[in-house]
């Protein structure tokens, strides 16, 4: 159940980033992405060695306890990726048997702190844990703007779907040249005022 992912580290990060890309990449996209009716099933499509991994990734930002390591996973993708206890908990008895973390009991609790040989490993395996946070990311950002986009149907249902499509378009697009361009702010508001201008003068 476990090997996979001692396969991978033997034949380095680039071809484990390949077998990542084949088998997880797919199921983020089409029609299993956020909002689609298959979201929970493609969510599960996360591999046991990357589960493995990032919880190793999520335990070197700090220790953590296990029901912790899920709710930071949900928090990451809005929700959209929820691993079952059934899984995190055989998970980390496998990287504390592995040798990459250790547990300290804390009640009915384990708190695991990570190993000098579990940051080895993660290191080793940083392409892997690097894309899949990034997709992690994505995920959260299109499950934010369609649950924004449900907001804004329920605020006003006289505007055309269309209308308020095209507003999260332009916020986006401002986001992005804010992030690209340190001197994007006032080309924008020059837009955005002319924009409005223009519209004001037609109603009038």
């Amino acid at each position: 159940m476990f090997g996979m992912r001692h396969r991978e580290r033997e034949c380095g990060p680039s071809e484990g980033g390949r077998r990542w890309r084949r088998h997880f990449g797919g199921g983020f996209g089409g029609r299993h992405g956020p909002g689609g009716s298959d979201t929970m099933r493609a969510g599960r499509m996360l591999a046991q060695g990357d589960i493995q991994l990032i919880a190793l990734a999520l335990i070197a930002e700090q220790p953590r306890h296990g029901y912790e390591i899920i709710k930071v996973l949900e928090e990451k993708t809005a929700g959209w990726y929820s691993p079952s206890p059934g899984i995190v908990y055989p998970t980390l008895t496998y990287l504390e048997e592995a040798g990459y973390v250790t547990a300290q009991a804390e009640g009915a609790k384990k708190l695991y702190s990570i190993t000098e040989e579990g940051r080895a490993y993660l290191a080793d395996n940083k392409e892997i844990v690097d894309a899949v946070m990034e997709r992690f990311a994505a995920i959260r950002h299109k499950v934010e703007r369609h649950r924004e986009r449900e907001r804004d149907d329920a605020r006003d249902d006289d505007m055309p779907r269309s209308i308020r499509g095209a507003f999260l378009d332009l916020s986006e697009a401002v986001r992005d040249a804010l992030r690209s361009d340190g001197e994007a702010k006032g080309r924008i508001i020059d837009i955005i005022e002319r924009a409005a201008a223009e519209l004001k003068a037609k109603k009038n």
